[in-house]
């Protein structure tokens, strides 16, 4: 049996697998509302037992406390066949889901899901909540699994797999980083991970993200006065909180928008010309992208000697994502406020340290203390950045598969965001990440009307399959 029997497979079972997606997709398992536990835990279960299906050891495994318990993590592996050489590979999906709010924004009901027409651009798609973030992503591999199975009988077609998909990705992963440490053991035997939860650059153009920005998110509160001042009164006497905050953070940024705090900078590899060559010949449309947003081409704005591309793949960045204090709501109200505070994220790459930048982005504060103010420090966490070397040998496996399957190369991106779960591997494991997943920017991930066309899925169940036959020839 080859690889294209199993690709015969997946047409001819297409329909079947379709509708194992839509059962799958019509549980609600929303991990972070209490009120959807049950389904969450069905939904694990409901994975579990494909896996079992395609001949993987598949169980669920409670995470949490026994006084407060998380949602289980499905955990399965197949054996790999006895002449098996290649790498034994980590499969990390989730089968939790977004909130489905605003409901009145669907046009179906998102866990009633339904197969839509093509329209336009739009392909023939699946809409429902998760239908590509993450269970549709998810499912290509699983079908993949199982093609490979029927027609050889040898779980996971012959290679080693471990797979762990989690139920509380989209609420903070809470109780991912104890699991991984407990598990570390067999988790540690893996030599790749795969993830399967990203895009591609548009219809029909593949792309493996070899690389995903890391983050630091903080929360910091600068107090003056113990209480809110009557403005005519004290105003132009003592600080206000808002004025010294909105001084104290606008240093954050020299006259070419470079970070200037201490030591920031550390860790940031040099971009190499072969990647800025690479990246440029991708033809990315920054002023289509920016109308896309309601901006104009001026709006490109960044660190100084970067592209518009290069900003977002492979430099750090500071945002300040909101802040808070004084009188906001309708009406005048003159007031000095008490207290202010600001919501500061870093977006980290290459080798920088989440935990690092915040010690020292709150010591750059303090140094900055204004006259008769103090300050609290509040650390939301954050994660490492992840990047895989492009001349890996699974990486590179995944682009013939891909390359194969889709009769059209990969190409090489990486993401302006994070993907936790990536920098926690790295850290915890010593693992790199590849991902291939197939998703579009237009498929309302976290949006009402979520969308999955099954182009890309074909493209992504095809290429899972390829995969195969290449790991098994490393």
């Amino acid at each position: 049996m080859s690889t294209q029997d199993a690709m015969n497979w997946l047409e001819k079972h297409e329909s079947e697998s379709i509708e194992r997606l839509m059962d799958w997709l019509s549980i609600a398992s929303v991990g972070t509302d209490p009120a959807h536990d049950q389904d969450t835990t069905r939904a694990g279960q409901w994975a579990a037992d494909h896996l079992a299906a395609s001949g993987f050891s598949s169980e669920l495994c409670p995470t949490g406390t026994e006084s407060n318990p998380g949602h289980p993590i499905v955990m399965a592996s197949s054996p790999g066949s006895e002449d098996y050489t290649g790498p034994h590979v980590l499969f990390y999906g989730h089968y939790d889901v977004q909130p489905a709010d605003p409901i009145e924004l669907w046009d179906s009901d998102p866990f009633s899901p339904v197969l839509k027409g093509a329209d336009g651009d739009i392909g023939e798609r699946i809409v429902a909540r998760g239908a590509c973030d993450d269970k549709g992503q998810v499912m290509m591999f699983l079908e993949a699994m199982r093609a490979w199975y029927e027609t050889t009988g040898h779980p996971g077609g012959g290679v080693k797999f471990t797979v762990m998909l989690e139920g509380e990705e989209e609420s903070g992963s809470v109780n991912l980083e104890k699991f991984v440490e407990e598990n570390s053991e067999r988790l540690g035997k893996t030599d790749v991970c795969l993830i399967s939860d990203t895009g591609m650059l548009g219809r029909g153009k593949p792309a493996i993200t070899y690389g995903v920005r890391g983050l630091a998110y903080t929360e910091v509160t600068l107090i003056g006065p113990d209480q809110d001042l009557h403005s005519g009164l004290w105003g132009g006497k003592v600080p206000n909180p808002i004025s010294e905050l909105v001084k104290v953070l606008s240093q954050l940024w020299d006259d070419d928008r470079r970070i200037m705090i201490p030591n920031f900078y550390d860790g940031v590899r040099t971009l190499t010309q072969k990647e800025r060559d690479e990246w440029n010949q991708l033809g990315v449309d920054e002023a289509a992208a920016l109308r896309g947003i309601g901006l104009s081409p001026e709006a490109s704005v960044g660190e100084k000697g970067f592209t518009f591309i290069e900003r977002e793949w492979a430099r750090p960045t500071a945002e300040i994502n909101g802040i808070i204090g004084g009188y906001t709501g309708p009406g005048a109200k003159t007031v000095i406020p008490s207290k202010a505070s600001a919501k500061v994220s870093f977006r980290l790459v290459d080798d920088q340290d989440s935990a690092t930048i915040t010690k020292e982005f709150f010591q750059w504060l303090e140094q900055r203390t204004p006259a008769g103010c103090r300050w609290e420090f509040e650390d939301h966490g954050g994660g490492a950045p992840a990047t895989c070397a492009t001349e890996s040998a699974p990486l590179v496996a995944t682009a013939k598969a891909i390359q194969r399957a889709c009769n059209e190369p990969a190409a090489m991106i990486k993401s302006g965001g994070s993907i936790p779960v990536a920098g926690l591997l790295k850290d915890t494991l010593g693992l790199e990440t590849i991902f291939m997943g197939f998703g579009l920017e237009d498929d309302r991930v976290h949006s009402p009307n979520e969308k999955f066309e099954l182009d890309c899925y074909r493209m992504g169940a095809r290429s899972h399959v390829a995969l195969i036959e290449e790991l098994k020839s490393l």
